[in-house]
């Protein structure tokens, strides 16, 4: 069954590039950050579209579909509303404007008419009210809905990241392919970024502008020298601790100022994975925080990723969250994987 896919809400092109790397044909990806395009055209086979996903013009995306080809349609809706850190300082009864996007991706498939379709967001997402209606809507339209909680590692990712995948299809069953890594064999940060020459506190490597890392104050560069691999500040010496850990509320906050350990998948790379203080983001032995390269690796981008034009000063903090948002590349391929195993199942019967 030929197949074409559209990708809303696809940023720097994650999700439609393991899409394409599972054999799928993505027509266009839509973001509304014109930032984007030049990392998403010059690394997928796919047109960027800038626009509004609330307003854009259905007819338009219509078109881009061959008429003989099955519609896809897939998507993730931009996830801060749902995380764990917004949750927090979320007021009783505040609605983000962005909730509203799930709202506006149904609209896109009642318009649209896909035969499939694939949503990837946050965990949290599965609690709130506007997934519960987002499924039931596509099973008042006639489609199979599966959905789950994803741990990445099961799919190639070296990164302890858990995503809410959901596959919906007009054609019949449909679900995620099983896992293709078991915890013996999970890809750990040593796979992914220890082939990569070595940089100082800093230091940007010159065939390489990505393969850069923030300069740390002194302080910080004490610190991260008292640091261990899979430790956290507790294993500093007094001094070096700050104001706020040597309080009572601050004993829990466990999950920062450390290094990576090397022969374990990493912790969810976030939009400020490129500094020390944000997160266990240590380097697992060299003294400094990661490169914006080994981000992206751990997001299991391909290491000849293009994310920046050469010769063009990029902003390191956009960067950052480019990478950061992107749907780790492995588990785009292993949803990309279900499609084709769907359609082809779909195709014998």
């Amino acid at each position: 069954m030929p197949a074409s896919v559209i990708d809303l809400f696809c940023g720097i092109g994650g999700l439609t590039k393991g899409l394409e790397l599972s054999g799928l044909n993505v027509l266009a990806g839509i973001d509304l950050d014109e930032s984007c395009r030049f990392a998403y055209e010059a690394n997928n086979n796919a047109h960027f579209i800038s626009g509004d996903v609330n307003t854009i013009n259905v007819d338009e995306l219509t078109a881009l579909y061959p008429q003989e080809d099955l519609r896809i349609l897939v998507g993730c809706a931009p996830c801060q509303p749902f995380s764990k850190y917004t949750q927090r300082y979320r007021k009783e009864g505040h609605k983000d404007d962005k909730w509203r996007l799930l709202y506006s991706f149904s609209d896109l498939v009642d318009a649209i008419h896909p035969s499939v379709v694939s949503m990837e967001n946050v965990p949290e997402l599965s609690k709130e009210k506007v997934f519960d209606d987002f499924v039931n809507h596509l099973e008042n339209a006639g489609y199979k809905c599966s959905w789950s909680v994803v741990y990445c590692p099961d799919y190639g990712v070296p990164q302890r990241r858990k995503r809410l995948v959901l596959l919906a299809s007009l054609l019949g069953n449909i679900a995620l392919i099983p896992p293709l890594y078991d915890e013996m064999h999970y890809r750990t940060v040593r796979d992914a970024i220890s082939h990569l020459p070595p940089l100082q506190n800093g230091e940007c490597n010159a065939e390489d502008v990505i393969h850069c890392s923030t300069k740390m104050t002194d302080l910080n560069l004490k610190r991260i020298r008292h640091s261990v691999p899979g430790g956290t500040w507790k294993d500093w010496t007094n001094e070096l601790q700050l104001k706020c850990h040597k309080k009572r509320t601050g004993k829990s906050y466990g999950a920062v100022y450390g290094r990576m350990c090397w022969d374990e998948p990493s912790p969810t790379i976030t939009t400020q994975f490129y500094g020390y203080g944000n997160g266990r983001f240590g380097h697992p032995e060299q003294d400094r925080a990661l490169s914006y390269r080994e981000g992206a690796l751990l997001q299991s981008f391909p290491e000849d990723y293009r994310f920046v034009e050469e010769g063009v000063p990029f902003n390191r903090r956009e960067l950052g969250i480019h990478i950061g948002n992107a749907v780790p590349v492995e588990l785009g391929r292993a949803i990309g994987m279900s499609i084709q195993n769907h359609l082809n199942e779909m195709e014998v019967d």
